[in-house]
């Protein structure tokens, strides 16, 4: 099982919000580790969304279409990696999970362009009607 817990999901209509969280459950945390974004339509494969540094200083924004609508952040006070999700479309409707890289030599926000996904949780559905 994975240690990474993602959560905030749901059924939104067009236009509205969701904010996921992203928590390590198991022995580790993430507060000293790069945290990527992703998520899987029906029918499709994984799509990078975007990254974040241990810090929170630097991000990484890989898909197009979400660029300016979703923001990745994150507190490490709390040991949590958020996602909000403005503006949302029906086009947004897939699982969403977050991963990370346990390997202290490998950077998960390298690896995602890649096609290399490291270690993921049990995703949050995100449903966005029209």
């Amino acid at each position: 099982q994975s240690p990474l817990v993602e959560s905030g999901g749901g059924v939104v209509q067009f236009g509205g919000s969701l904010t996921l969280s992203c928590v390590a459950a198991g022995f580790t945390s993430l507060d000293r580790l790069p945290v990527a974004w992703f998520r899987q339509a029906p029918g499709k494969g994984r799509e990078p969304i975007a990254c974040i540094s241990h810090s929170g200083f630097a991000t990484d924004y890989y898909l197009d279409s979400i660029k300016g609508r979703f923001t990745i952040s994150r507190d490490n006070s709390k040991e949590t990696v958020y996602l909000q999700m403005n503006n949302l479309k029906p086009e947004d409707t897939a699982f969403y999970y977050c991963a990370a890289d346990w390997d202290p030599f490998s950077d998960i926000c390298n690896e995602l362009p890649k096609g290399h996904y490291g270690t993921w949780g049990q995703g949050t559905q995100v449903t966005v009607s029209s």
